[in-house]
């Protein structure tokens, strides 16, 4: 049972790190009052440029993917911060925008025989004897270093949101913006702030799919997975260890296929590619009467 057992666990963790990532991110974003329909774009703007970067290495792919994500964001927060327009629209649109770039881009840098394009990977890190523990070992203790990041944001996260004078002012901006605003906060630069912090976020999702799991780009590789981590968010709770129990929720729910598969089920694979976006419906039906999202969330806070 431990041989059909561990590598679903394996592919849990491995599936859920990138989404975890971005989920995390927009944490911070939506507990600042906006929400970042875009974060699908800045995901699939930081795989591109986590593709561009490898040349440099893994490192240099991953940063080039994050300050692709970061630059997204940018954009999002220039038009809904600065501007104040509306925050659905404008993520939508951005998120158009960077389907369309990257794939022009990519056509464009490296031509017909694109898809075939491969790059290495980053490379697996174990920790001696905790990666040998039966079952668990390797799912938990045998993963690249941005899966030990991802995981690690989970208690910085909340420690930070918590604990600091920086993470409480960021959680009154998002509760009640103009309170926060007569307390001498700098609403905007908090809110602008977060949004690219959690677009880094999401540029670094892009760039572990790229580096750490397909080694490769293809166009509209993120699938949907900007709006399962806002969907994940929400299941969430808006707090740092739900997301992160979110997050591998549906990551387990990705590797249904890899476990029922190893069990020789004649199960259409389809139902398993379909099965996180129904999970995501099914939160977003059942869990948002449940659970209280920042009072400002969404709202012109000024």
């Amino acid at each position: 049972m431990s041989d059909v057992v561990a590598p679903f666990l394996e592919a849990t963790v491995r599936t859920a790190t990138p989404l975890a990532l971005a989920a995390l991110g927009e944490l911070v974003t939506e507990r600042a009052g906006i929400i970042n329909i875009g974060l699908e774009g800045a995901i699939l703007a930081g795989a591109f440029g986590a593709l561009v970067g490898a040349g440099g290495g893994t490192i240099a792919g991953y940063a080039s993917g994050a300050l692709a994500g970061a630059l997204v964001a940018a954009i999002f927060a220039l038009f809904t911060v600065r501007w104040r327009a509306d925050q659905i629209v404008v993520g939508t649109a951005i998120t158009l925008l960077s389907l369309g770039a990257t794939g022009t881009l990519y056509r464009a840098l490296y031509g017909a025989g694109g898809a075939a394009l491969s790059i290495p990977t980053s490379p697996v890190v174990a920790i001696p004897l905790l990666s040998e523990i039966p079952v668990v070992g390797r799912a938990l203790f045998a993963m690249p270093l941005v899966t030990y990041l991802a995981w690690a944001l989970v208690p910085l996260l909340w420690w930070w949101l918590s604990r600091t004078h920086a993470g409480l002012a960021l959680r009154a901006v998002g509760e009640r913006p103009q309170a926060a605003d007569a307390a001498g906060i700098r609403t905007a630069w908090v809110r602008a702030g977060a949004v690219v912090f959690g677009g880094t976020l999401g540029g670094l999702a892009g760039a572990t799919l790229v580096l750490a799991q397909a080694g490769t780009f293809a166009e509209g590789m993120s699938a949907g997975r900007g709006f399962i981590a806002i969907a994940v968010v929400v299941l969430g709770r808006w707090h740092p260890g739900g997301v992160g129990l979110a997050a591998l929720l549906f990551g387990g729910a990705s590797a249904l296929q890899y476990l029922f598969q190893a069990m020789g089920w004649p199960i259409p694979y389809q139902l398993f590619l379909a099965l996180p976006y129904a999970l995501t419906l099914l939160a977003l039906a059942t869990v948002r009467g449940r659970a209280r999202a920042p009072e400002g969330l969404a709202k012109d806070g000024g």
